[in-house]
Parts: structure tokens; C-alpha cells; sequence
């Protein structure tokens, strides 16, 4: 379970990424984090890995505050970044059991958890060569080979999909719903809203920092009363909220 408690985030110290954003990702289930882009969907992941520091409030992994208890809280998930950023002189073998060692998974355990996820992401073929020479899409699937290496509880995953094949995007997508259906965490942005329409359990939705919904796609007609598309949803929730705080006036107006 991933607990954001009043989480605020600035870089300036004058206007909030992220604005007191409390918020609880249950395990058991796919929860998609949308939003425009500057919403402050990275920053909130980044805030809940630890890669940056909350101005104010808390994110705990499986009841460990990432700023209390960094070690522990870390060996809770596992996280991929939207810049896939790998030490690429390495040699793909030679980076993953680098990353083995970090968590440290035994060289057994270690072998056969590469081995199948290599192959199930189709690079199994290519883990003697230097990273340097992989394309974006395949340093995306190495980069998700090493995070899922020890098996964590929770997974955060920052636009995962993006310069993946058809056939892994659809192996992520089928190894995100075993994931959750194990009773584990599964978190992931991305602006691809039919797949997070077709995958997700719930959503949440944030704009200028602030979370404007969070639930379920189901409720999100319920509230405009309408069985349009995701995107079409979206879209009005976030215009929506931009005229609401332009004291309800439309553009142009």
C-alpha cells in the first residue's frame, strides 16, 4: 500500500508542483495517474521513491516513510523512471547483476528471475552487449528487467509503455494485472488514457498540482452523467477545474 499524507512539493518556494495531495493506492489494485503535462505527476512519484523531498507531509511504502526509513521503504517497490538512464559502458548482464546485488538476490534466485524476465520482454538474446549499443525501446525493457529483478511489493512506473513494442507493452500490461491480482500495488502514469481506461482499477487525476478525482472510470461518468470515452472525461474534468479557477469564465470570455 502506497499513503501520500498532505504531501506539498515547491521549487520555487512560491507555487506548489504539488499541492497538499493526500491520497491512498490499496494493494490489490492498478492505479493510473493522470494528468496534463507540468500537472505534477512526476513530482509526486518522485516524491514517493524519494528522488526529491516533500516541503510538507508524508509518503509511506507498506507503512515505511521514505524520508524516516529510506533503506527499508526502497526495498518496497520498484521504480521506472520516464528517462530510461542506465550506465550504458556497462554490458546489459553486467547491469543486472549490479542491481541484483544492490537488493541483494542471491545468485540463484537472481539468474532465474533475469532469465525469465528477459525473455518475456525479448532481450534475453542481447544481455552480453554494451547498453550503449540499445536502442531507447530496449533500454526501457532493460530498465524494467532490473526493477522487477527482486520481486518488490509495489511497483511505480512513470510512463512505463513509452518506446516499447506492441508485444511488451502488452506483456507489462499483462504482468501489471497478475501483479495486482496477487494482492501487491501496482502505479503507473501515463497519457495513454484508452490504456489506462482498459487496465485500470482506479484513477486519479491531477492539474496544477492539485488532485481533482480520484475512483473509478464508472464514477467519473456517474458524475457528468455521461458514457463518453476517458479522454472526452478527462478533458472536461480538467477544463472544468481551469474555469473554475478563472472564476467560471471560458476561454475567450
Amino acid at each position: 500500500m502506497i499513503q501520500l499524507r498532505n504531501v506539498s512539493k515547491s521549487y520555487d518556494g512560491k507555487k506548489n508542483a504539488v499541492n497538499n495531495l493526500t491520497l491512498d493506492i490499496n494493494d490489490g489494485e492498478i492505479f493510473g495517474f493522470l494528468g496534463p503535462n507540468g500537472a505534477g505527476k512526476t513530482t509526486t512519484l518522485k516524491l514517493i521513491t524519494g528522488l526529491l523531498a516533500p516541503d510538507a507531509g508524508s509518503c509511506l511504502i507498506n507503512g515505511f516513510d521514505i524520508a524516516l526509513n529510506a533503506v527499508e521503504a526502497k526495498r518496497q517497490f520498484a521504480f521506472v523512471p520516464d528517462n530510461p538512464e542506465v550506465f550504458t559502458r556497462l554490458k546489459a548482464i553486467e547491469y543486472l547483476r549490479f542491481i541484483g546485488d544492490v537488493y541483494d538476490v542471491d545468485k540463484t534466485t537472481r539468474e532465474t528471475r533475469v532469465a525469465d524476465l528477459a525473455r518475456k520482454f525479448g532481450i534475453n538474446g542481447e544481455l552480453g552487449q554494451q547498453i550503449k549499443t540499445f536502442s531507447h525501446g530496449m533500454q526501457q525493457k532493460l530498465i524494467l528487467v532490473g526493477a522487477l529483478l527482486h520481486d518488490p511489493e509495489a511497483w511505480i512506473l512513470d510512463e512505463p509503455m513509452t518506446g516499447l513494442d506492441p508485444a511488451s507493452s502488452f506483456t507489462l500490461k499483462t504482468m501489471m494485472r497478475e501483479h495486482a491480482d496477487a494482492g501487491k500495488t501496482v502505479l503507473f502514469s501515463t497519457h495513454v488514457l484508452d490504456v489506462a481506461e482498459k487496465v485500470c482499477d482506479r484513477i486519479g487525476i491531477i492539474d496544477d498540482g492539485n488532485l481533482i478525482f480520484t475512483g473509478t472510470v464508472s464514477e467519473l461518468r456517474a458524475r457528468y452523467k455521461d458514457d463518453s470515452s476517458l479522454e472526452s472525461l478527462f478533458l472536461r474534468l480538467v477544463n472544468d477545474t481551469e474555469n473554475a479557477a478563472n472564476g467560471g469564465l471560458s476561454e475567450g470570455q
